[in-house]
Formats: structure tokens, sequence, C-alpha cells
């Protein structure tokens, strides 16, 4: 695990400080004061919290002392720091609707990064995980934690503010100058004027495009002032706007956790969902533009992002239906790796560890954590057309193994991880051998779907996917082009169809009309 993060550091060191676009509110571009990096976090002095009950209380007596005595400050939150022992505690606390954090809030950030990892916790266990949790919270038995503060975070109680007549946000700002955070304050709105909230659009250039830059699609928005957060997804386009407003200028994240479910990683580090880091910007929100020139695992991260919110979209149209991939799916993007695979190791397909050590080599260790579903090796991917289309044909794959199910997904990964093992690079054998039946059916809609999917994001591409090899994902073409879509296709790919004798006569079963053009279409790609 040392030789694996010594790894990845340099490579995040490579490419930390690439440029990226920043607009205000407003629309206009500004120069971003702070370098942001992509490697560890680097922590500086610990500050004083003005949100913690106790600072709270002594802002309340400085600005009304003589209610001080009689007005009490509720704790409305708890500052915790938990530690778990693996996948399952982490996936436990997530699954409690507690968001996860690697870095303690309370701390001067003297370098931005993606991550951090505490230097009393050894190398290949999972760091403390900070949080804001209620009051009331239940810890779950058997997961070390420890409550580092009580908090008062004052906007989540507009009706006492209402009732005591007290300027709960006054009192806030009070707090920020008593604990020697004044600087870090901005001006308040006017008199009558509501808080600004933060709101933008993060979007990305794909250059294979001439029309204007396109959103980030469901990608969460998370930004803090100390324990004070806020959370939200981008909608199709980009869009954001928060639920809370600040006192000082937030800290901005990017976490690839999809609104529609999928979790992108790798961060560096053992986190399911992968964090870039965009530093403290506007308390009205920033707005950032992304292309391939900006911190490369940003631009991987956002394009992968993308590629899956449009295939999810894809698999729901009014022209039929095709299983999504799980709902929890977990992506690694490894940028020093060439070979991408659907593993589905979370979702319960079982590998020999002899052969994913061969497969992910530095990365083998980080498997006990955090178990992959798809991999995406993107060294040769320089730009958003390939990443693009390697995604998709994962993503493809994903979908197959839903209907097809785990043990025929056993034999398609132990023949696909063998072939590549024993080659040294990436292949699917030369089809002579034992079940090479499951990775001719499962490739062949893979690199279809690839080809299919690619063209419509760029109609004036005749790019096809997948013909060099001893498979026929043409077949699967040359049926669409004659109006046997996608959606009809995919109801062929049942568990019993392990070969493309058998997928034929399954097409055939189920679409009789068209037996004709499918015996032509399998007799012409012998």
């Amino acid at each position: 695990m040392e030789r694996l993060l010594s790894v990845l550091a340099v490579a995040a060191a490579v490419c930390a400080c690439n440029p990226l676009g920043f607009f205000n509110s407003r629309g206009e571009e500004v120069d971003n004061q702070e370098t942001l990096a992509h490697g560890m976090i680097v922590l500086g002095a610990r500050l004083e919290d003005p949100y913690s009950v106790e600072n709270i209380t002594k802002a309340l007596a400085s600005l009304y002392p003589t209610k001080a005595e009689t007005v009490n400050v509720p704790t409305t939150h708890l500052y915790v720091r938990f530690l778990p022992a693996g996948e399952e505690q982490f996936e436990l606390l997530q699954g409690m609707g507690v968001d996860l954090l690697d870095h303690p809030v309370d701390f001067k950030i003297e370098r931005e990064g993606d991550y951090y990892h505490d230097p009393d916790i050894p190398d290949g266990d999972i760091t403390w995980q900070y949080a804001v949790v209620p009051p009331d919270f239940v810890f779950p038995a058997g997961i070390k934690y420890e409550v580092l503060d009580k908090c008062h975070i004052t906007e989540v109680q507009p009706a006492v503010r209402s009732v005591d007549g007290i300027d709960w946000e006054e009192v806030e700002r009070e707090s920020f100058r008593l604990t020697g955070n004044g600087d870090l304050l901005l001006p308040r709105t006017k008199a009558g004027e509501e808080s600004v909230v933060p709101e933008g659009r993060i979007t990305i250039v794909d250059e294979y495009r001439e029309n204007s830059p396109i959103g980030v699609a469901g990608v969460r928005v998370s930004c803090n002032t100390f324990v004070k957060f806020a959370h939200t997804f981008t909608d199709g386009d980009g869009y954001y706007k928060m639920g809370k407003s600040f006192s000082s200028k937030p800290r901005y994240r990017l976490v690839f956790k999809n609104k529609k479910g999928f979790a992108i990683g790798l961060n560096l580090l053992l986190v399911p969902a992968s964090v870039s880091t965009l530093g403290k910007q506007e308390q009205a929100g920033c707005s950032v533009q992304i292309d391939k020139y900006s911190n490369r695992a940003l631009f991987t991260r956002c394009v992968v992002n993308n590629a899956g919110w449009d295939y999810y979209e894809k698999c729901k149209s009014i022209s039929g239906s095709i299983c999504t991939p799980p709902g929890n799916l977990r992506i690694w993007i490894f940028d020093i790796l060439r070979a991408s695979s659907c593993v589905m190791m979370q979702q319960g397909v079982g590998i020999d560890n002899t052969i994913i050590g061969e497969y992910l080599g530095e990365y083998t260790s980080i498997v006990k954590h955090f178990l992959p579903d798809l991999t995406l090796g993107l060294k040769d991917a320089g730009n958003y057309a390939s990443i693009y289309a390697t995604t998709i044909h994962e993503m493809a794959h994903a979908s197959h193994f839903m209907q097809a199910g785990t043990d025929y997904w056993n034999k398609l990964e132990e023949f696909i991880l063998t072939s590549f093992v024993s080659s040294g690079f990436i292949t699917y054998g030369v089809g002579t051998e034992d079940d090479r039946g499951y990775c001719e059916v499962a490739e062949m809609w893979a690199y279809y779907m690839q080809t299919r999917l690619y063209r419509e994001r760029y109609p004036e591409s005749d790019t096809v996917f997948g013909t060099s090899y001893w498979f026929y994902p043409q077949i699967f073409n040359y049926l669409d082009e004659r109006g046997l879509t996608c959606y009809k296709a995919f109801n062929a790919l049942q568990p019993t169809v392990i070969d493309r004798d058998l997928l034929q006569e399954k097409l055939v079963n189920l679409y009789p009309e068209a037996k004709t053009m499918i015996l032509l279409a399998f007799n012409r790609y012998r």
C-alpha cells in the first residue's frame, strides 16, 4: 500500500496545478486566488470553531448581555469523527445518511488537495472520517467514534430567531470575531434582502463538439465553512443551488457520487467516491469550466460522470428499456493502466485473488476495503471522446450483468482476466478456448453499444468499435440499422445465452417476424 500511495502521489504532483476556469455569480470570469493542488491536503494550525455552543453562547452574551442569562443556546449538531474498520462499517454510516469527510474542518488548510490521511493511521487502513450529525444521532455499535464538539448552526433555527428577537445571524458573525476568525467574514446582505445562497454551474468542454460547454450532470456539489455544510446535486445541465447561506467564503468540492447512484473512485485513498476540491470561492456560488487542460483527475472524473449519466438516461426510452446498472455501481479510474473491465465484485462476483492481483498490480491491496464493479484504464485515453467510449462499453457490460446474473459473470470474468494475464495485454483469446462463448456474447453487446452511443453523441463519426476481434459486434450493428434496436436485442441476453448460436436462436424465438434478417446477419459474419 505504501508503494501504491507513492506512485499515485507522484502522478498527482505532475497534474496538480493545472488551471480551471472560474466564474462568479454574474458569469464573469475571475482569477482564482488559491492554488488548487490535487494531491494530499496539508493542514496548518487548528482554528477555534465559531459554531460551537460555547462560542455562540459567548457571542450572544457579547451582543445581548441582558438576554444571555435567559436564552438557552441549544445543540443543533454534533461534530464527530468515526474510524470505520472496513467497507461494511463505512457503508453502514453512509446508509444512515452520514456525510463523511476524510479531514477535519477546524484546521487551516495550508495546501489544498483532494484527500487526507491521518499520520497516526497506518497506510492501508481507512483514515478518520469527519461528520456533522444531529444531537440525537444513535451511534452504531462497534464503530469507533469521538464527539469533537457540540455545535449551534443558527440557520436551522429560524423559528427561534423570530420569537426571541435575537439576530442569530449577527450572533454567528460575532462568534467569528471573538474566535479570531473575523478576517473570514464577508459583508452582510442589506436590510430587507434575503440572504444569498451559493449557486452556479459546473461545465466541461468536449473538444469533439463545436457547441458550447455542457453541464456536468448529477454530480454532487458540497461546500462548508467550519462545521456548517450544504450539499446538492447539479441538474442535467450542470446547474446547482444550495439551501443555506454563509457568512464567509465556503470551501467547495465536487463529490463524484452521482444522483443516479453510481460512484467514481479511486481518490488516491480508501473511499468509494472521489472528491475534487475547488477551494474557497464566493458565498454567492461559483461556476467552473473544465477542459482537457484542467487537472487530469478532475477532467476524467467529469467525463466518466457524464458518460454514466447519459447511459442511465439511455436505458429508459420511449423506444424500450435496458436494465440500468446497479444503483450502487462503483467505478474505479486508473490512469496508469490501459485495460478496463466489468468485474462487478461489489455485486458478488467472485474472482480468484491471484488473477485479480496480477490484473490490478499495485492497486490490489485496496481491494480488501472497497470492491470495484467497473475499472477504467485510461492511460491511452487523452480526450473526452475516448474516455466517453470506454465508459459506455463497461456500462453496457453492467446492464448485461443485471440480466445474465452472477454465475454467468463468474465464467466471463475468469475468461477475460485469465486471457489478459496470460497475454500481458488486453485480449479476448483467439476464439477457440473453453467458455469463449461467454466472452463472445458479452463483447458483441458491449462493443455494439459503444458504437451506437458514440455515434449518437458524435453524429459525424463513422467509428465502429471491436470489429478487429474474432467475435462480431457487426451483427448487432447490422440488425440495428434494420430496425432491431438495442432495446430489442437486450432482451436476448439471458443467463442461458452463452454463445453466438444460442444468441441467434433466442433472437429468432423472440422476433420470428425478423427471422430471415437475423439469420442473414449471423451468416454474414462468420
